[in-house]
């Protein structure tokens, strides 16, 4: 089987933390990591946003490539922006696949834009199949929008709808995601299927914490609050800022910290983003400066760690469609804290592996992080359920769910020039 995945807007390579890196990224690289090692040829195309970067790159292994297609400049651009260069990234996808000489059974497009560019490819290679994953959907980002300029245009939610009418498979990472595309687009649910992103457990598993904290330079007696992903209003940092702050007048045997990974916080004031400035701000007006490290971008080598030097993992998201760094940190035997939102709102079980708790209120957060701080019998057991949990969702089992559905929409699938023949 050959699989056609297109990444347009991001690159599964990326260093994590960046605007437009995240949880999409990780998806992608290590579903294509495991299809290789079950034999499935990838190619993952995405558009070229840095011409010194090699157009075609072998680093997932098993013979899979990503391809680099230039389409517009070869440098990072807004989103709106790059949807006018879809039909030139198209156009490069058709070109290689034409030097290359190969045929691709299955398009599998991520985000909306690239079940843009797999409608255009599918038509062009005479009705190709698509399974799509959205990742994250416009209405719901606009119903926890907290500003005009953080809402979707009508652009998004337009294309959003066309795709979702096009293609032959919809990949939902929980059944609230199925809800959502249900409830909120109208989609036909016949062609909606819940598959959970996976974890590579064989990266993240639970790391002795003494180990851990020496790797990340972490005294043995600190402790750590850690926060990971990007800096935007929607993941609610600052909810987690007052939360710590709150800490402070709680009875903890020893000082607390966070630590948050994500974004650029030594950054120049003219180029530092909006919310990295505004989440900074608060740390200051509510004089938590010396409790919170900014620690930027890292690599996802040293993330297993990181959550295996921590206490707690916390994800205040206003909205997750699943939540990867919850599955990580899990996976590395850290019990997770997390806004009862979305996909997090089925992967953390309550009381289990961690916390569920109300977006946004910083007291009930603040209240949980006492309760796990303060005991650490609780801390271990969270921990030890949080790792045997994330075993269901290695991704040697998530990748061949992944193939049954790629199976089937392949098999109940007519080409259009085999129907064009039948007449």
């Amino acid at each position: 089987m050959n699989v056609a995945m297109l990444s347009y807007h991001t690159c599964p390579l990326a260093t994590l933390g960046g605007k437009d890196t995240g949880g999409m990224n990780v998806y992608v690289r290590d579903l294509t990591r495991e299809l290789g090692r079950m034999g499935i040829h990838v190619d993952v195309f995405t558009r070229s946003q840095d011409e010194h970067v090699p157009h075609v790159l072998h680093d997932l292994g098993f013979g899979n490539r990503v391809v680099h297609v230039p389409a517009g400049p070869e440098i990072p651009c807004p989103k709106r922006e790059l949807t006018g260069y879809i039909p030139q990234f198209v156009e490069g996808i058709k070109q290689f696949t034409k030097e290359k000489d190969i045929h691709y059974d299955l398009i599998h497009s991520h985000y909306w834009m690239s079940g843009l560019a797999a409608e255009a490819l599918s038509d062009a290679w005479g009705g190709t199949p698509i399974v799509q994953m959205f990742h994250t959907l416009g209405e719901m980002k606009n119903r926890v929008a907290q500003s005009e300029a953080e809402r979707e245009g009508a652009y998004r939610l337009d294309g959003e709808r066309h795709v979702m009418e096009r293609v032959n498979r919809v990949i939902a990472a929980t059944p609230a995601e199925q809800a959502q595309l249900e409830w909120l687009y109208k989609t036909d649910m016949r062609k909606v299927t819940v598959v959970p992103p996976g974890v590579d457990v064989g990266h993240f598993y639970p790391i002795p914490v003494d180990e851990a904290r020496q790797f990340i330079g972490l005294a043995p007696d600190a402790r750590m609050i850690l926060f990971v992903g990007r800096i935007e209003p929607l993941k609610g940092l600052d909810t987690l800022i007052k939360a710590v702050a709150c800490l402070r007048v709680q009875d903890l045997s020893e000082p607390v910290h966070l630590a948050v990974i994500g974004g650029d916080p030594d950054a120049a004031p003219e180029e530092m983003s909006a919310e990295m400035a505004r989440i900074q701000k608060i740390c200051d007006d509510l004089t938590v400066g010396k409790m919170v490290a900014f620690l930027g971008k890292r690599s996802q080598d040293t993330l297993p760690y990181y959550y295996s030097a921590a206490e707690v993992v916390v994800m205040p998201s206003h909205y997750e469609s699943f939540g990867m760094v919850a599955l990580e940190a899990m996976a590395c035997g850290t019990p997770v804290i997390a806004s009862q939102v979305g996909g997090l709102a089925y992967l953390v079980q309550d009381g289990v592996t961690g916390y569920h708790v109300p977006d946004g209120d910083d007291e009930i957060l603040c209240e949980k992080l006492t309760a796990l701080l303060g005991d650490p019998s609780l801390r271990r057991r969270l921990g030890r359920n949080a790792a045997e949990y994330a075993q269901n969702y290695a991704w040697e089992k998530i990748a061949n769910q992944i193939v049954g559905v790629y199976t089937d929409v392949i098999n109940s699938t007519v080409p259009l020039n085999s129907f064009q023949k039948v007449l």
